[in-house]
Formats: structure tokens, sequence, C-alpha cells
């Protein structure tokens, strides 16, 4: 949350609970290790658990798109009321850009929390990709010729949406969670529940766009599964990165002279 004390060098965040700040380094862990439970929840779900039993049984045990939607809304729940209180549970480049441009969040921690978070998805990635090694008798290499649950487009949407597609859900959705997200966090009227309307609001963007582009609205998750999934994710990975950051620019530029009457500086 924004202090009214503009001479004070402090970190605001969204869940502003800890008595006294953390040092630096506890603040970059605790984005890493939030980072790398959302990551992990949303893409095991995604890859062990959405498709089960497809194409062997004709009651198809696996949990879709309902399941990833709730998963990645739980892995935030979590995240945000474990390490929020630490870091202010951002665990996602936008939503730190977005909080940043909103004057939430100081432009000089920015790139230091972007680098915890890469750093998080990835290593929840990796560890996927280890149990992967032990798996079914090409299963691996089967999730990686299929993108290994990466974001995108053509041939790598769901349903087949092109570029364009694409790029309006990657802005217009990640500027509503960020919206969102301000407006749960604000300081006088925010709410306790922060972390539960937060967490909803993503399970809500994954239902509505998981067909269109497999839902990125954080760089760090598309980061994360394309530098696995390989090539074409791989080419189609600066949609993910840039578009995300714009909707969430256009959400904390905007977000204070249209709902705090207070031009930014």
């Amino acid at each position: 949350m924004s202090d009214p004390r503009p001479d004070k060098d402090i970190r605001p965040t969204p869940l502003d609970h800890t008595p006294t700040a953390p040092s630096t380094g506890a603040t970059l862990i605790a984005e890493a290790f939030g980072t790398f439970l959302l990551v992990i929840g949303v893409i095991s779900t995604a890859l062990f658990a959405a498709g089960f039993g497809e194409g062997t049984d004709a009651h198809n045990k696996g949990v879709g798109f309902l399941g990833v939607a709730l998963a990645v809304g739980l892995t935030v729940i979590a995240g945000v009321y474990a390490f929020g209180p630490i870091s202010g549970g951002h665990f996602n480049p936008a939503v730190t850009f977005g909080l940043a441009a909103a004057g939430r969040f100081p432009w000089k921690s920015v790139l230091p929390y972007v680098i915890a978070q890469i750093v998080g998805g990835l290593v929840a990635t990796t560890i996927i990709v280890l149990i992967g090694l032990f798996g079914p008798d090409k299963w691996l290499s089967t999730a990686q010729a299929g993108g290994f649950a990466s974001n995108g487009w053509g041939e790598l949407s769901p349903g087949g949406f092109g570029i364009g597609a694409a790029i309006v859900v990657e802005v217009v959705f990640t500027a509503i969670f960020v919206f969102v997200i301000l407006g749960v966090t604000h300081s006088t009227r925010g709410t306790k529940f922060a972390g539960l309307a937060i967490g909803l609001t993503l399970s809500l963007i994954h239902l509505a766009t998981i067909p269109i582009d497999n839902t990125s609205v954080n760089p760090a998750r598309s980061i994360a599964t394309a530098v696995y999934g390989g090539v074409l994710p791989l080419s189609q990975l600066w949609v993910f990165i840039v578009f995300p950051i714009v909707g969430a620019l256009i959400a904390g530029f905007a977000f204070r002279p249209l709902f705090d009457g207070v031009k930014n500086a």
C-alpha cells in the first residue's frame, strides 16, 4: 500500500502486514518462492492433470480448463497470504510494473523483483521436467512437443486464435487484474480479504482466456514454460512479455486519476 509519508524510503506492497521492514534479501526470496509456487501449481496441473485419461478412457478423469483455472487461483491465494506480508506477493513482473506505475512500489526495486520472479518460475518448470524424466515412456518428449503448456497463438492456441487475439487478451485482462489488485489493496478502501479477491480474479481470467492463448498475464510464467517448450513457444514469447506489461502500465498509470482524483507525477 502507498505510504502517506513521501519522505520515507519504504517498499510499499499490496499486503502490508509486516510490523518491521524485512530485508531486501528476504523480500526477493519471498518473491521467488511465491512465483515458484504459482508456476509449479498451475503448470503441474496443466501438464499432469488437465487431460488425464484423454485418448484412453471414455470417461476422462482430467481436471480440464476449470481445474487449471482453480489451481492458479489457489496457488495465488496461498502465496499471497504466505509471502505477501514479506514481499507484497507480486509473483508477476506485470504486477510489479503496474504497482510501480501506480506509485505503490519504488521503480528502483522493479528489476530485482522481476529477476527473482523469473528465477522462481524457471526453478518450478525445471522441477516439472525432472519429474517428467521419471514419468511414463515419452511423457516428457510429448509434453515438450506440445509446447509444455506454453502461451501462444495459432498452433499453440487451444482454440486456434491468432496473434491479434493474444495481444488483446494480454493487454485487457492484465489491466483488469492490476486494477483489482490496486483496488483491494488500497490504503483506505482495501480489504483484509485482498488475497482471496486477487486469487479468484486470476481464476476468472483463466476461465475466460485459456482457450485463446493459454493465459499468461504473467511474463515469468510464460518464460518458465517457453524455455522447455521448444522453438515455437520461444519465438512467440515476446508477446507474453511485452503486452502483459503494457496492460499493467495502463492500469497503474490510470488508477489514481480515475479512482483517486490524483494526477500521476
